[in-house]
C-alpha cells in the first residue's frame, strides 16, 4: 500500500482471504468498483492479492471487501522484504493447515475407499450396520467439521450475499452426500432398498482430496513470485555514509537526500546517486540484462540493486527508499503481474456465470435420473447431481491467466524488460510494426564530430567555438556531441543571448553582435542562407552515415559541421530477429534523407521516413495502423511521447532509470534492440501458455459435466464416482500451476 490519505490518489495492495474461485474474484472487483473513490480494481486469483487504484482509504476498502463476504487486510509496500516475508509466512501456514485438514479428511476415506472395494457395496440392511454406519457418519461429520468447515463457511457466506462459488459447490455435493447417506441410516424405510446405499466415503475422500489440490497449488504458485523475491533481495540491508568525517552504518531506510554514502568493492549500490570521487566498474546485470560491467566515476549515476566490482566509490545520494529505480521497478512488476490482459478478463465473465449454470445442471441431472433412471433412481440422481456439483468447480479456470501472467512479467524482468500491464503483455505478442526512432535507439546516441568544411570562416577553431557556444543551450545530442569536441579542445565557450530552439529545423542565438544559425538545409532555405555548391557536399557526408549540419553567421554561411552517431553492435541482428518474425520495421528519424538510407542500409531496414517531425512521428504511427497493423513505438519516451502513447505498445528504450520507467507500455532496461525481440518473444509464450491453460481448465470443466451427469450410462453402464470428480477437480488446479512454471524455463534466443 503506497498512501492511505483520502485526498492522494493512489494505488493500493490488499491480501484477499476466503476466496475460492474465478467467481470470487468478479464479485470483489465489483464491490470495490462499487466504492466512492475508488477508479480501477485488479484481483490476482493467483496471488490473492487485489490493487486498487483511487483516492480512497484502506478501511473503506477492507469493508466494502467483508461486505460481500470476503476478508481483507493491506499490504504494505513501503516495507516490501518484510511484506512479502509476511506473505509467505501466511502462506505456508495456510499450506501446513491445509495439509493437515487433508491428513484428517484421508485418514477416513482411504479406509472407506478400501473397504468398499474390498468388502463390497456400503448398504444399510439390518440394525447392526445402522449403528456401524452411524458412527462412520459422525465421523464424518468431524471431518467436514475440522477439514472442510471452510468450505460450508465460504458457502454460507456467499448465500448471504445472494452469490455462488467453489465452496457452494463443494458445500452442496458433500453436504447432498453426508445427509442422504445419514437418511439412509436414521430412516431407511424412506428409501428404497436398492437405493440404501451410504456415501461417506466420498464426502471424506472429497473433502481430502481438494484440500491437498489446494495445498499443491499453493506450494507450486510460490514459485511464480520468485522473480519479485530476486528484485528485493537485490535490496541492501544497510549503507555506509559519511557523517561529521566519519563512516556510520545505518540501515537503509535511514538514507537521507545528499547524503554521502561509501560503497567498497564486493558491495551493493544501497541507493541511487551521482559518483562524487572514485572510481570503479559496476555490475548492473541484475537490473538491465546486461552482463558487461559499466566503468563509474565522477558525475556518473549508480542505481541501487547493483554490484560494485572493483574501486572504492563515494556518491551523493539523489534517490532514496521507494523513490529508487530498483524501487519503483519492484513496484512496477508486482502492478503487472497484479494485472489482467484482456483475455483474462473474458475468462473473469465466463467464470460469473458458471457455478450458478452448474447448480442448474446438476438439478436437472438429478431430476432426469428420477424421471427416467433405473432403480434405484433415488441414489443415481444423488450420485450424479454430487458428481456435477465437484467436478465442475472454476478453480483451474480462475488461475488458469494469472499463474502465466505472474510468470511470463517476472520472466522478462529478469532480461531487463518492464512490462507496465496485461494489456501491453498482450498486445506485444500481436505486433506487426515496429516503428524504431533512429538516434539513440538503433544508433548509439552519443555521436561525436567527424568533418568540419569551411564555406566563409576562416578556420575550424573559430567556427567550433562559435558552433558549441550556441549549442551550449540545448540538450540534443548532436547539439552535446558538438559542445564536448569543443570542450575537449579546451576551446572556451561564449556567453550567448535570445537563444530559440526551432522544432524540426535547427537553433538561431546571438553571440558577440553576431547572429548564428545552426541546423538543416530547410532552417538555411526559410532564412535565405546561400548554400552554393555547399549542398553536395553534404549530400556526400550524409551516404556516409553522418550528419550535415549548416552554421551560419550574420546571413552567410560559414561552414558544415558533420557528426555521426555509430550503430550499435547488436542492433543489425536484433533487427533481423524482429524481421524473421514477420514484423515490418521501419525507421523514423528527423535527420537528412541521405544519412538515414545510410543507416537504415547499414541496419538491414528497407523501410524509413527522413525529415521527420516530432509532431509527424504519431501521424505516421497512425497511418500505420490505419492500414490495420498492429504497431509498437520504440523511442527514449520523451520527445517521441505523442508516438509513443498512440501505438498499440509503446516501448521506451534506455537504462530504466528515470522517467522512461513511467512513460511507456514496456520499458528496455538495457539499451539493445534485442530487448524488443525478447519482450515480444516472451509476450508470445506467455499468451501461449495463457491459451493452453484456458483451454485446458474450460474444455475440462465442460466436458467433465456429461460424463458426471451419466452421460455413459445408457450406452456403457459406466458411472462417474464422486470420489474420482474430487481428485480430478483438484488436479486440474494444479496442472494449470505447474504448466504456467514451465515459462520460467523459457529462454529467448539471440541468432
Amino acid at each position: 500500500m503506497t498512501v492511505t490519505n483520502p485526498e492522494t490518489e493512489s494505488t493500493q495492495q490488499l491480501i484477499i482471504e476466503g476466496a475460492g474461485c474465478a467467481s470470487c474474484v468478479g464479485k470483489i472487483e465489483r464491490a470495490l468498483k462499487a466504492t466512492q473513490g475508488v477508479d480501477s480494481a485488479e484481483m490476482n486469483f493467483a496471488d490473492r492479492t487485489v490493487s486498487v487504484t483511487g483516492s480512497v482509504t484502506a478501511e473503506a476498502l477492507v469493508k466494502a471487501v467483508e461486505s460481500v463476504g470476503y476478508n481483507a487486510k493491506p499490504l504494505d509496500d513501503s516495507g516490501a522484504i518484510d511484506a512479502l516475508s509476511e506473505k509467505e509466512e501466511a502462506d505456508w501456514a495456510y499450506y501446513k493447515k491445509l495439509m493437515r485438514d487433508m491428513t484428517i479428511a484421508l485418514s477416513l476415506g482411504v479406509p472407506l475407499m478400501i473397504y468398499s472395494i474390498v468388502v463390497g457395496e456400503m448398504t444399510v440392511e439390518s440394525n447392526l450396520e445402522r449403528l456401524s454406519w452411524l458412527i462412520v457418519g459422525v465421523l464424518t461429520f468431524g471431518v467436514m467439521y475440522f477439514s472442510g468447515k471452510h468450505f460450508y463457511l465460504g458457502a454460507w457466506k456467499s448465500l448471504k450475499n445472494h452469490s455462488a462459488n467453489m465452496d457452494t459447490l463443494i458445500a452442496l455435493g458433500t453436504g447432498t452426500a453426508w445427509l442422504y447417506s445419514m437418511v439412509v441410516v436414521f430412516i431407511p424405510d424412506a428409501v428404497p432398498l436398492m437405493a440404501r446405499h451410504v456415501y461417506f466415503e466420498a464426502t471424506a475422500m472429497i473433502i481430502g482430496l481438494i484440500n491437498l489440490g489446494l495445498a499443491l497449488e499453493i506450494k507450486a504458485r510460490g514459485k511464480t513470485s520468485e522473480a519479485i523475491k530476486r528484485l528485493i533481495g537485490l535490496q541492501a540491508k544497510t549503507a555506509t555514509v559519511v557523517r561529521d568525517s566519519k563512516d556510520v552504518q545505518i540501515a537503509i531506510e535511514q538514507v537521507l537526500l545528499n547524503d554521502v554514502v561509501k560503497v567498497k568493492p564486493g558491495e551493493k549500490i544501497p541507493v541511487d546517486g551521482i559518483v562524487v570521487d572514485g572510481h570503479s566498474s559496476i555490475d548492473e546485470s541484475m537490473l538491465t540484462g546486461e552482463p558487461m560491467p559499466v566503468e563509474k566515476s565522477e558525475q556518473d549515476e549508480v542505481v541501487a540493486g547493483t554490484l560494485n566490482k572493483s574501486g572504492l566509490l563515494l556518491f551523493k545520494a539523489t534517490r532514496v527508499g521507494k523513490d529508487t529505480a530498483l524501487a519503483r521497478i519492484i513496484n512496477m512488476v508486482k502492478r503487472a503481474q497484479n494485472s489482467k490482459p484482456p483475455i483474462g478478463r473474458l475468462a473473469d465473465v465466463i467464470a460469473a456465470y458458471f457455478v450458478p449454470v452448474v447448480m442448474i445442471i446438476s438439478i436437472l441431472s438429478a431430476l432426469a435420473w428420477l424421471n427416467f433412471g433405473p432403480e434405484p433412481a433415488i441414489a443415481f440422481a444423488v450420485v450424479s447431481a454430487t458428481t456435477v456439483l465437484i467436478i465442475a468447480c472454476p478453480c483451474a479456470l480462475g488461475l488458469a491467466t494469472p499463474m502465466s501472467v505472474m510468470v511470463g512479467v517476472g520472466k522478462a524482468a529478469e532480461a531487463g524488460v518492464l512490462i507496465r500491464n496485461g494489456e501491453a503483455l498482450q498486445a506485444a505478442s500481436k505486433i506487426t510494426a515496429m516503428v524504431l526512432d533512429k538516434t539513440g535507439t538503433i544508433t548509439e546516441g552519443a555521436p561525436s564530430v567527424t568533418d568540419i568544411v569551411l564555406a566563409n570562416a576562416s578556420d575550424e577553431q573559430s567556427v567550433l567555438q562559435l558552433a558549441a557556444s550556441l549549442e551550449s543551450g540545448s540538450e540534443h545530442p548532436l547539439a552535446q556531441a558538438i559542445v564536448e569536441s569543443a570542450l575537449a579542445q579546451n576551446i572556451e565557450l561564449f556567453n550567448i543571448e535570445s537563444f530559440n530552439a526551432i522544432t524540426g529545423y535547427g537553433v538561431e542565438a546571438k553571440c558577440d553582435e553576431k547572429a548564428l544559425l545552426f541546423g538543416n538545409d530547410k532552417l538555411m532555405k526559410r532564412e535565405n542562407i546561400e548554400l552554393t555548391d555547399f549542398t553536395e557536399q553534404a549530400q556526400s557526408l550524409a551516404k556516409e552515415a553522418k550528419t550535415p549540419m549548416y552554421f551560419a553567421v550574420d546571413g552567410e554561411l560559414a561552414a558544415i559541421i558533420a557528426v555521426a552517431d555509430p550503430i550499435k553492435s547488436d542492433s543489425i541482428s536484433a533487427i533481423k530477429r524482429l524481421q524473421a518474425n514477420n514484423i515490418r520495421v521501419i525507421m523514423l528519424t528527423g535527420d537528412n534523407r541521405e544519412t538515414a538510407a545510410a543507416v537504415a542500409k547499414k541496419a538491414g531496414i528497407r523501410e524509413f521516413y527522413a525529415e521527420v517531425l516530432p509532431e509527424d512521428k504519431a501521424n505516421k504511427v497512425q497511418a500505420l495502423q490505419d492500414n490495420n497493423e498492429i504497431v509498437g513505438m520504440t523511442g527514449d519516451g520523451i520527445n517521441d511521447a505523442p508516438a509513443l502513447a498512440l501505438a498499440d505498445v509503446g516501448f521506451a528504450i534506455g537504462t530504466g532509470t528515470d522517467v522512461a520507467i513511467e512513460s511507456a507500455d514496456i520499458t528496455l532496461m538495457r539499451g539493445s534492440l534485442h530487448g524488443l525481440a525478447d519482450a515480444i518473444a516472451v509476450s508470445k509464450a506467455t499468451l501461449r501458455n495463457i491459451k493452453q491453460n484456458l483451454f485446458g481448465a474450460f474444455v475440462y470443466n465442460v466436458a467433465g459435466i456429461p460424463f458426471a451427469a451419466g452421460v455413459l450410462y445408457p450406452f456403457f453402464g459406466i458411472l462417474l464416482s464422486p470420489v474420482i470428480a474430487g481428485a480430478a477437480m483438484a488436479f486440474s488446479s494444479l496442472t494449470v500451476v505447474s504448466n504456467a512454471n514451465r515459462l520460467r524455463l523459457f529462454k529467448a534466443k539471440e541468432h
